[in-house]
C-alpha cells in the first residue's frame, strides 16, 4: 500500500517497507542491553503520534476527560507530535537512549515495529489485555490483521479498515443483478453493465494499487489466505502459475473494456467520483471511502444507494469470500518497558471505551468493539461496523509484504496489465525479479 496517514477520509493507508537488516543496525547500540532495558514505571501517559494524524490524539484527548478521567488523574496524557517522514528515525533514536514513551506510532514499516519488538521495547498486547481480562473488547478481525502483518498482536488497531468492492444498488437494481459471490458472477455482471453502457468498475490506473488489489485477492481466493507470506518466506514465485492466473484474471477485466476508456491517467479522485455519479456500477476500496461518500455534494447517487461486499470467492479455491482484505493504517504501540499497574489502567480503559468514543465523536471504524450503542449512526457505517464484527480472519493487499522496490514496480506495471501493454507473466516476473533482488 503507499499512502501516509489512514484516517476514514481521502488518505489511503500506507507501509513503507523498509530493510529490516537496516534497522536492526541502526538499533544494535541500544545500550547493549540485548532487549531487556531497565524497566521504569512511568509518571505521566506520554504519546508519540505523526503529526499528520489527528484523529487518534483528539479521541484519546476526549478520553482523558471522560471515561478515563481517573487514569488521567494518575497518569496525564502528554501529545508529541513528530511529521511522518520523521518518525522512524525519531523511534530509533528514542529507542537508542532506552527513552521510548508509554505510547507511540509504531512506524512505517512493519520491520522497524518487529525489530523493536525483538528489543524488547514492544508490549505483547495478547497477554497485557488478557491479563486485564479486557481482550474481548479487541475485535478479532482486527487481531488476525495485526498478527498477520506484524507476526503477533503488538499494536493497537485504533484505524481499521477492511477492503472490499462498493456498488451502486440502484444499477443493481435496474439491470436485474443480484449480489456477485463468486469470480464467474462478477464477470457476468460486468459484461452486463457494459452491455448496458455502464462503466462495470471505476479504478485508478494512475495510482494503480487500485488494480494490484484485485490481483491480490483473486490470489487469496486461489491459493488460500496465507499465498502472499509464502511468497515472501521464498515458498512459492509470483511466477507461479497459479499466481500468474490472477494477474492474468484482472487483465481479461481490462482486455474487455470493464475498467472503461483511459484507465491509465484515471487518478484516485476522478475515478471515486466516476463511482459517485453512477457512471460506474462498482468500484474496489477501503472503508476510508467512508469520507467521501459522505460528502453530500460529490455523491450524487447517496449514501443510501450504496452497497458493500466482500470480494468474491473462486470456485475450487483455497480462500474464500469470508476472509476479508484488511489494514490497520500506521498502528501505535505501547513501550514495555513503562509498563506498569497505571499503565495497565489506562490501557484497560481504552480497550473498553475507544471504539465508541471514536465512531461518535468522529465516525472513525477501529479495531476496538463498540460497547456503547452509537445513536444515529450512518446506515453504510453500520453496515461495515457489523461486517468488522462477523469477521474472524483476514488477508492482507498484494504488496503488503513486499519491499519498496517490488512494491512501486506493481503499482506502476497495473495499468498496462489492464490495457494489455505487458502479459500477466511479464507482469509477474517484473515484481518477482525485485522480489529476488
Amino acid at each position: 500500500m503507499s499512502h501516509q496517514t489512514l484516517t476514514i477520509g481521502k488518505t489511503r493507508p500506507a507501509v513503507m517497507t523498509l530493510g529490516a537488516a537496516t534497522l536492526a543496525i541502526a538499533l544494535a547500540g541500544c545500550g547493549g542491553s540485548g532487549g531487556d532495558p531497565a524497566a521504569s514505571e512511568a509518571t505521566e501517559f506520554s504519546f508519540l503520534v505523526n503529526a499528520e494524524n489527528t484523529e487518534i490524539p483528539d479521541a484519546l484527548t476526549s478520553l482523558s476527560e471522560e471515561e478515563c478521567a481517573t487514569q488521567n488523574e494518575t497518569l496525564p496524557l502528554t501529545i508529541e507530535t513528530v511529521p511522518q517522514t520523521s518518525l522512524d528515525q525519531r523511534l530509533q533514536l528514542l529507542a537508542g537512549q532506552n527513552g521510548l514513551p508509554v505510547q507511540f506510532a509504531a512506524g512505517n514499516a512493519p520491520a522497524l515495529t518487529k525489530t523493536l519488538d525483538e528489543s524488547g521495547y514492544v508490549l505483547d498486547f495478547e497477554q497485557a489485555l488478557t491479563d486485564l481480562n479486557a481482550i474481548e473488547n479487541i475485535e478479532p478481525a482486527a487481531i488476525s490483521t495485526i498478527e498477520n502483518l506484524y507476526g503477533g498482536f503488538n499494536v493497537l488497531p485504533y484505524q481499521y479498515n477492511i477492503e472490499g468492492i462498493w456498488y451502486n444498488e440502484q444499477l443493481f437494481e435496474e439491470n436485474g443483478v443480484a449480489i456477485p459471490e463468486t469470480w464467474d458472477d462478477l464477470v457476468a455482471a460486468a459484461e452486463t453493465f457494459d452491455s448496458a453502457g455502464v462503466t462495470p468498475f471505476a479504478a485508478s490506473g494512475e495510482q494503480g494499487w487500485p488494480i494490484t488489489r484485485l490481483i491480490g485477492n483473486y490470489i487469496f481466493r486461489t491459493v488460500g489466505p496465507d499465498a502472499l507470506q509464502k511468497v515472501a518466506d521464498g515458498e512459492a514465485k509470483l511466477t507461479d502459475p497459479e499466481y500468474v492466473e490472477a494477474a492474468q484474471a484482472i487483465a481479461d477485466l481490462g482486455a474487455a473494456g470493464f475498467f472503461g476508456e483511459g484507465v491509465g491517467s484515471i487518478s484516485a479522485d476522478t475515478a471515486v467520483n466516476e463511482f459517485m455519479n453512477g457512471s460506474a456500477a462498482m468500484y474496489y476500496m477501503g472503508s476510508w471511502a467512508l469520507g467521501d461518500f459522505a460528502d453530500a455534494e460529490r455523491n450524487q447517487i447517496g449514501e443510501e444507494n450504496i452497497g458493500f461486499m466482500p470480494f468474491p470467492g473462486v470456485s475450487g479455491g483455497a480462500g474464500d469470500r469470508s476472509q476479508l482484505a484488511a489494514n490497520v493504517g500506521l498502528p501505535m504501540t505501547f513501550n514495555a518497558n513503562t509498563y506498569g499497574e497505571n499503565v495497565g489502567s489506562w490501557l484497560g480503559c481504552i480497550a473498553e471505551n475507544y471504539g465508541s468514543t471514536a465512531l461518535e465523536e468522529q465516525n472513525l471504524i477501529s479495531g476496538f468493539k463498540v460497547n456503547t450503542p452509537v445513536e444515529d449512526l450512518p446506515p453504510l457505517t453500520q453496515e461495515v461496523q457489523e461486517q468488522i464484527s462477523a469477521t474472524d480472519e483476514t488477508v492482507l493487499w498484494f504488496e503488503a509484504l513486499m519491499n519498496t522496490k517490488a512494491t512501486n514496480t506493481s503499482q506502476v506495471n497495473a495499468a498496462p496489465l489492464v490495457t494489455g501493454s505487458i502479459t500477466a507473466q511479464e507482469f509477474m516476473e517484473l515484481v518477482q525479479n525485485d522480489l529476488d533482488n
